[in-house]
């Protein structure tokens, strides 16, 4: 998945300004602590990031 798509699917799902605050102010669970923005800024693939937060939001697994 290319970071422009994982953000737009972001951005599809929760909305543009929510979006942007679940990136910075969320924890994603199985990511030692981090936020969706700061596993993706220490080089985590932008998939296993938008699983992590569709796990967490309860997003249907079709939408993964």
């Amino acid at each position: 998945m290319r970071l422009t798509e994982f953000h737009e699917l972001v951005a599809e799902r929760f909305g543009a300004a929510y979006g942007s605050s679940v990136l910075v102010d969320h924890v994603v669970s199985g990511f030692d602590g981090r936020t969706a923005a700061q596993a993706i800024e220490d080089g985590v693939e932008p998939r296993a990031v938008w699983r992590g937060l569709c796990a967490d939001f309860d997003v249907p697994r079709d939408q993964w």
